[in-house]
């Protein structure tokens, strides 16, 4: 039977987080729900007669689902569920504008999945980020690990990128880290960050790498502004795609993600991007890495940002 994995939503985040997921080949099914009426199926269909193409055996299914969780029966057994529910920014707008709208989303998506996928790992990925990621763990009622969010990952490719492309370099020669929140505390850390095995910092002059941690923070807003309608999908759901396949696979990969931090670098009792071994249970452990003292205050600074907001959502 193998592995079975839900994708919940099948915008183009959603839909394109389950094709990553199926040409894995490393689950029996993909799961895709949404609910617009036959468009989950329609795109399991497509994808299905593609695998003779692209030689993955992985099946999909798509199902529609109903305000009153219709349709998530089909969800049942699911080791991971993805949760990219929730609308995408417009231009000018704030990933913490989404905040009331994607919590209500957010919220039905994590109860169902408590009832129907109760021993699941959940990857959300709905903005703003932080936030969502702490609702879906109240709403479900999984104890912290088996909850996580998709940020770092995501920012972290964005400013190895930026980084590859200023020095004119392969990009599997950069490594670069971003801690923090998925937005406006975002911590960018280049005394973890090197080039060709050479810190980013005697690579590039200090204000260089500034522009480029600045427009790594601002990431999103530029793929938003230029698309005009939706938000990037490509790069976050390589991202997801990717720490579902860490958990199917229980691969103990450390890699950059939002989890429940208690203790770690000083700070307890919330969601934040850090590092994490990944495994069948989710967050295996929090990776504490040493951090310059700018760098290690700006993660606080973040947490207590973060925290603010993350104790509103208990709430919606």
């Amino acid at each position: 039977m193998g592995k079975k994995v839900t994708v919940v939503g099948a915008g183009f985040y959603g839909s394109t987080t389950a094709q990553r997921l199926a040409e894995y080949d490393v689950f029996g099914t993909v799961v895709i729900t949404d609910i617009v009426e036959g468009k989950p199926a329609g795109l399991a269909l497509d994808l299905n007669q593609s695998r003779a193409i692209e030689g993955f055996e992985t099946k999909l299914v798509g199902v529609t689902t109903g305000p009153n969780g219709e349709g998530y029966e089909a969800i049942e057994g699911s080791d991971v569920v993805v949760v990219t529910a929730g609308l995408p920014r417009k231009p000018g707008m704030s990933r913490m504008d989404l905040l009331e709208t994607n919590a209500k989303i957010v919220r039905q998506v994590a109860e169902n999945v408590a009832k129907y996928a109760p021993n699941a790992v959940v990857i959300v990925v709905s903005n703003p980020l932080d936030e969502m990621t702490a609702l879906a763990q109240i709403a479900t009622q999984f104890p912290h690990n088996r909850v996580l969010g998709q940020a770092g990952m995501l920012d972290t490719a964005r400013f190895t990128n930026f980084v590859a492309e200023a020095l004119d370099v392969p990009v599997a020669s950069v490594r670069t880290l971003t801690l923090g929140s998925h937005g406006d505390t975002m911590v960018p850390v280049p005394s973890k960050s090197s080039v060709a095995g050479k810190p980013l910092r005697e690579a590039m002059p200090a204000e260089q790498i500034e522009e480029l941690v600045v427009k790594t923070r601002n990431g999103g807003a530029e793929v938003v502004a230029l698309l005009k309608t939706g938000s990037a999908y490509y790069a976050p759901s390589a991202a997801a795609a990717r720490m579902a396949k860490a958990v199917a696979e229980d691969s103990g990969e450390v890699l950059p993600v939002c989890a429940w931090v208690d203790g770690e670098y000083g700070i307890s009792g919330v969601y934040l991007g850090v590092e994490a071994e990944i495994g069948a249970q989710g967050i295996r452990r929090v990776v504490e890495t040493d951090l310059d003292a700018d760098e290690l205050a700006a993660l606080k600074e973040a947490a207590e940002a973060v925290r603010a907001k993350q104790s509103d959502v208990a709430s919606m």
